[in-house]
């Protein structure tokens, strides 16, 4: 029998528990198992599970499927309104707050790195006023020229905020030329100085890998079973119900592949083969990303020979600062 833990409260930092890693690598199941033995409760660390009715392309945790561990930070927003590493970061502060006040540990779950940081680091994202007429001319810019016309603009303020966003990421684009435009400096800069600071947490941060011939296999095969899931579906009850394209919430991997297909830009199978290569290509940023994170863990499953219960005991049995202790 799975022998229960929950980390010792008598360090000076309260814990913080990080299971994350590349998109359909098997964190929901282990995450389950996880937050069980540490007597935790789940806040998502993913950018599209908190809207409402986007279920498939999510991949989110159904209800019946939490073994009664509570989850923080799902369907709480609707498709419509905009979500962002700021409200996030809010949100799953005051989720964690609640949590220690129930004697608990926050387990963070997700692939979204750049929210896991806000939260670990306790990003300071303190801005100026927003120059709404400067974000509307490059909302303007991105509509009429494309997004790599914005890219560029970056591309020349900031080289190196420009090679770690991608094009398509219009949002974070437009954030990274507000932030150079309201106080001359680089979000690059900015960005590397928060990823230095000292976590104000005790932290256990846990990065689940796989070879990548396999976890690209798994993505593949999680693209087809969304599609016959009803993932099409799901995308012609969103733009029914009035969900534009350029909304945030359909900027989400699956969604604006199947947008294009709605709109005739694209067959099914088309639609279905970009949904795959760009999901690829997301998991290869995510592992970009997470290499440059300091106090990270690394778990290979294949080491594990993928198996769960293996992969738990090695994240249990690890003397970390702070020590596991039986409860």
């Amino acid at each position: 029998m799975q022998e229960h833990r929950s980390l010792d409260f008598t360090g000076e930092r309260r814990p913080l528990i990080v299971l994350t890693g590349p998109t359909a690598v098997g964190k929901t199941k282990l995450s389950l198992s996880l937050a069980r033995a540490v007597n935790g409760e789940i806040i998502s660390a993913d950018s599209m599970q908190v809207y409402r009715g986007m279920d498939i392309g999510t991949a989110k945790i159904a209800r019946e499927e939490r073994e009664g561990i509570p989850h923080h930070l799902i369907d709480v927003l609707e498709p419509e309104e905009e979500f962002n590493v700021v409200l996030f970061q809010k949100l799953a502060g005051q989720a964690m707050e609640g949590i220690y006040s129930r004697g608990r540990i926050p387990v963070l779950v997700g692939g979204t790195g750049f929210y896991i940081q806000a939260v670990t680091n306790a990003v300071d994202f303190t801005e100026s006023e927003t120059d709404t007429e400067y974000r509307r001319q490059l909302e303007q810019l991105a509509a009429e020229r494309g997004a790599a016309a914005l890219h560029e603009l970056l591309a020349q303020a900031d080289p190196a905020a420009a090679a770690q966003i991608h094009e398509n990421n219009i949002k974070r684009t437009i954030r990274a030329l507000e932030y150079h435009r309201q106080t001359g400096g680089k979000i690059s800069e900015h960005n590397a100085l928060q990823r230095s600071r000292s976590s104000p947490f005790e932290l256990y941060y846990f990065v689940l890998t796989a070879p990548r011939e396999v976890l690209y296999e798994r993505i593949d095969r999680r693209v087809d079973e969304m599609l016959a899931a009803g993932l099409c579906d799901e995308v012609r009850r969103l733009r029914e119900r009035g969900c534009a394209r350029s909304l945030v919430s359909m900027q989400g991997l699956g969604y604006r592949e199947l947008f294009a297909w709605l709109k005739g830009e694209l067959t099914l199978e088309e639609a279905a083969d970009r949904i795959k290569r760009n999901t690829r290509h997301f998991a290869k940023r995510q592992l970009t990303w997470f290499k440059r994170e300091k106090q990270v863990i690394w778990l290979d499953k294949s080491e594990f020979g993928y198996d769960d219960e293996k992969i738990l005991e090695e994240i249990c049995g690890r003397q970390l600062p702070g020590s596991w202790s039986a409860s």
